[in-house]
C-alpha cells in the first residue's frame, strides 16, 4: 500500500517540475497540435454550412507569417534568457537560479512562441495537403487570429519582465517570496504536522527508540515524506523519532531517525529525499543563506554596493517577523498530546531560532562590520526584531545576542571614532 501523497510532497513535486524548462513549451507543443485538430472537427458539425467562407490563402499568409517570425522570437529569448542566468550568477549568487529558471513569465513566453511557431508549421502542412474543408478554414482562421493575440500579449508581458531579469533587486525580490512561502508553510506545520521533538524530551509522548536509521547517500536533505514514515510506524505498531530537518546535509554517519523496533527501515531512509542542492520549496533557512550571499557579495570591494546589503537587511527583517503572529498559537500547540498531531507517530524536531539569525546575519554583520550603515542597519533590524517578540521569546534572546556580537564587529572594524559612538547608541538602546 503506498502512502497518501500530502501537501508537502505534492508541492515540492510541483516546484522541481516548475525548474526543468522544457516542461512548459512541451505542453504549449502538444496543445498547439491538437488545435489544429480541433479545427477540423467543425467541419463534422451540423454549424459547417453557416460558417462564413474565408480565403485559404489569406490564412496561409498570417501562418507563414507566424511560422517566419515565431522561432526567431523563440531563438531571441531562449538567448535572454541564457543572458539572465548568467548574470544572476555573477551579480548575485549561483543558489538563485533555481529561482530564476522557475520565473513563469519568462516560461510562458518562450512556451508560447514554440507552441505558435508548431502550431503554425502543422497548420501550414494539413492547408497544403487539402486537410480543412470551408468550416475547417475558418475555425482554422479564428484559433489564428486568437494566437496572435496571445503571442503579442505575451510578447508585451515578457518586455516588460526581461529588463529586470536577472538583475540584483529582481532575483532579491524572488528570492524573499520564495523564503516567505517556505516560512508560511513552517508557520502552519512547525513540525511538518508531526509531533515536537520536545515533547518527547518532556516525557509527555513514548521514549526515544534505540534503533538508529543511516543514511547512505550524500547531500541534503530537501524533503522527507512524513506520511510514508507514519504509515510504516502504523503498520509495524511503532514510533519514529526524526532527528534532521530539510536543509541538513547528511552523511553516512549521521543518523535520520530513531526507531523503538528492530525491523526493516529501507522505508523509512526512502522517505527522505536527498539531493546536491539545498531547496527552497521546504527549507526556509535557505533563503536566509541565499540573501546573506547576495549582501556579501554586495559588500565585497571589488562591488562595494552597501544600498544592496541595507536591502537584503530590511527582507530579513519582514521575513523573521513573519513569525510573530504564530508565537501565541505555538504555546497552544506546546500542550497537545500525540493524538492531536496529524502524524502521531512521528517526531520531528523544530527549526532551531539561533541557527535562522545566524544564516542571516553572521555573514553580513561580518563583511559589513567596516561599513556604518550596514551596522547602524543590522542594529535597527535586530532592535525591532526583539521589540516585536516576548520578554522569553527566543526570537527576542537571538536577536539581543546578535545584536552584541554585530557591535563588536564593527567596534573592532572602524576606525572614525564618532561612527562607533553612533554604533555604541544603537547598540544601547537594543540591549535596554
Amino acid at each position: 500500500m503506498e502512502s497518501p501523497i500530502t501537501v508537502d510532497k505534492l508541492r515540492f513535486v510541483l516546484y522541481r517540475f516548475k525548474e526543468k524548462l522544457w516542461i512548459k513549451p512541451a505542453g504549449f507543443c502538444v496543445i498547439s497540435i491538437l488545435a489544429v485538430f480541433i479545427a477540423k472537427l467543425a467541419d463534422t458539425t451540423e454549424l459547417a454550412p453557416h460558417l462564413p467562407e474565408v480565403d485559404a490563402e489569406s490564412v496561409k499568409t498570417l501562418l507563414s507569417i507566424m511560422a517566419s517570425s515565431m522561432m526567431v522570437i523563440a531563438t531571441f529569448s531562449a538567448g535572454t534568457m541564457v543572458n539572465a542566468y548568467a548574470s544572476a550568477s555573477q551579480s548575485s549568487t549561483p543558489r538563485s537560479l533555481s529561482l530564476i529558471i522557475s520565473d513563469d513569465v519568462s516560461q510562458n513566453a518562450l512556451s508560447v512562441f514554440i507552441g505558435a511557431f508548431i502550431y503554425s508549421a502543422v497548420a501550414l502542412t494539413a492547408m497544403s495537403n487539402a486537410f480543412f474543408e470551408q468550416a475547417g478554414v475558418f475555425t482554422l482562421f479564428v484559433l489564428t487570429c486568437i494566437a496572435f493575440v496571445i503571442v503579442i500579449l505575451t510578447f508585451i508581458r515578457w518586455v516588460d519582465s526581461v529588463a529586470r531579469l536577472g538583475r540584483v533587486g529582481s532575483t532579491v525580490l524572488k528570492v524573499e517570496k520564495a523564503t516567505q512561502r517556505a516560512i508560511e508553510n513552517r508557520i502552519k506545520a512547525p513540525c511538518l504536522g508531526a509531533v515536537p521533538s520536545r515533547a518527547i524530551l518532556q516525557s509527555k509522548i513514548k521514549e526515544q527508540g534505540t534503533q538508529a536509521v543511516f543514511s547512505q547517500r550524500v547531500g541534503y536533505i530537501q524533503l522527507i515524506d512524513i506520511a510514508r514514515i507514519q504509515q510504516w510506524a502504523c503498520e509495524n505498531d511503532a514510533f519514529v523519532d526524526v532527528t534532521m530537518l530539510p536543509g541538513e546535509f547528511v552523511t553516512p554517519d549521521q543518523v535520520l531517525a530513531y526507531v523503538n523496533k528492530n525491523d526493516d527501515l529501507t522505508k523509512i531512509e526512502h522517505a527522505f529525499t536527498i539531493s546536491e542542492e539545498r531547496s527552497f520549496e521546504a527549507d526556509p533557512r535557505f533563503g536566509f543563506v541565499v540573501l546573506a550571499e547576495i549582501a556579501s557579495r554586495a559588500l565585497s570591494p571589488a562591488i562595494n554596493d552597501h544600498g544592496t546589503a541595507i536591502s537584503i537587511i530590511s527582507s530579513v527583517t519582514r521575513l523573521l517577523l513573519l513569525w510573530k503572529t504564530s508565537e501565541c498559537s505555538s504555546t497552544l500547540k506546546q500542550e497537545q498530546n500525540s493524538e492531536d498531531y496529524q502524524y502521531d507517530r512521528v517526531s520531528v524536531p523544530e527549526l532551531n531560532v539561533h541557527d535562522l539569525f545566524d544564516d542571516a546575519y553572521t555573514s553580513i554583520s561580518r563583511d559589513g562590520a567596516s561599513n556604518i550603515e550596514v551596522a547602524i542597519h543590522i542594529q535597527k533590524s535586530l532592535k525591532s526584531i526583539s521589540n516585536c517578540f516576548g520578554k522569553n521569546s527566543e526570537f527576542k534572546n537571538s536577536a539581543t545576542n546578535f545584536a552584541k556580537q554585530s557591535f563588536k564587529r564593527s567596534q573592532q572594524a572602524l576606525e572614525f571614532s564618532d561612527d562607533v559612538e553612533r554604533l555604541r547608541k544603537c547598540s544601547s538602546e537594543n540591549q535596554e
